[in-house]
């Protein structure tokens, strides 16, 4: 299996970063191109667990954008010519506290940014472990 083809980790890069952008501004209708339009697509966030790409979009709605954030290190993998996954810390605005988003991404065809969409995503916050 080919890991990390160049051309299909520049389409995927390109896709989370604008899926940073989308979220940052509060753009609801790019960020919902982004995730897989399907019941199977999850996201557990900080504070909510969502099933479905429904629940997440009622999430997005009712919410009124996400907390102000910059990235810290950012890993994208490409594995073969479909599946990636794109790991990246994150502060937020006024906190030295480390976020942590994983996102697992399906190329589905051709289309924006490849055709790449988010299946599943998980959203925390580092806190103590015990």
């Amino acid at each position: 299996m080919k890991i990390d083809d160049p051309v299909l980790h520049a389409e995927m890069t390109e896709a989370f970063y604008e899926y940073e952008r989308a979220l940052m501004e509060d753009d609801i209708p790019a960020m919902d191109k982004l995730f897989h339009d399907a019941p199977t697509t999850n996201r557990y966030g900080v504070g909510e667990v969502l099933y479905g790409i429904e629940e997440i979009r009622e999430f997005r709605k009712g919410r009124g954008g996400s907390p102000q954030r910059k990235l810290g290190k950012v890993s994208i993998t490409v594995y073969g010519d479909n599946f990636a996954t794109a790991d990246a810390e994150f502060f937020r605005e006024g906190s030295d506290r480390r976020g942590r988003q994983t996102q697992a991404w399906v190329k589905f065809g051709d289309g924006p940014f490849g055709g790449w969409k988010v299946v599943s995503a998980h959203v925390s916050l580092e806190g103590n472990t015990h």
